[in-house]
């Protein structure tokens, strides 16, 4: 499942993995996590150069379990820190080098081939699981996105969100390395005027349908 920030597609995702009683995989904390590390790490993020030398450094463990994704790095639970504006606003910089991508897609496509998982990204239909049985690509209003993301943080507002959305889709959707795209052969779910209830249950109708 591929989107922008605030399609829903990470709790759209949780929701379809309980119901269908499989693991789920936030390919985005993985970058996250990462970044956090370069951040400790104090590594210059203007520095591709710098990022990519120290891609291979952090260990990072990854849960699929979707009531508990744990995220960890060096053995410390980053599962709440890398979600904060520091990280947000550097995420795109660290995702966007090659070595990164490489490292990540790899662990990516071993923790897929365990067995059936619902797996949620940027490039998972494109790059990580083009054979995906079922690929899905989230979209809602740009308004829409931001008021979901302004009612999971405090101190922002729907304003700031949507500036800070528009410039992360121009650098995801543009960077050379796996850029946030639409698979051709992906359903495309437009969210804007839907609940997670029933985006959970589309998602669900189209699994079965195409399963």
């Amino acid at each position: 499942m591929d989107g922008p920030s605030g399609s829903g597609k990470s709790s759209a995702s949780r929701g379809v993995a309980r119901a269908l009683g499989l693991r789920y995989l936030d390919t985005g904390a993985m970058y996250r996590a990462i970044t956090w590390w370069m951040l400790q790490q104090r590594v210059d993020l203007g520095d591709a150069e710098a990022i990519a030398a120290r891609a291979a450094d952090p260990v990072l463990l990854i849960g699929t379990d979707p009531d508990a994704p744990a995220v960890a790095v060096d053995g410390v639970d980053v599962a709440e820190p890398i979600r904060g504006s520091e990280v947000t606003g550097a995420v795109s910089a660290v995702s966007a080098v090659p070595q990164v991508r490489a490292r990540l897609v790899a662990e990516q496509r071993a923790i897929i081939g365990a067995g059936d998982i619902v797996v949620e990204g940027r490039d998972i239909g494109t790059v990580v699981a083009p054979d995906a049985r079922v690929k899905l690509y989230l979209t809602a209003s740009a308004e829409a996105r931001a008021q979901r993301r302004t009612a999971e943080l405090a101190g922002t507002t729907v304003e700031a969100q949507q500036a800070a959305m528009a410039r992360r889709d121009t650098l995801d959707s543009t960077r050379k390395a796996a850029p946030l795209a639409k698979a051709p052969d992906a359903v495309e779910l437009d969210t804007t005027a839907l609940n997670l209830d029933e985006v959970i249950a589309e998602i669900l109708r189209l699994v079965k349908e195409r399963t």
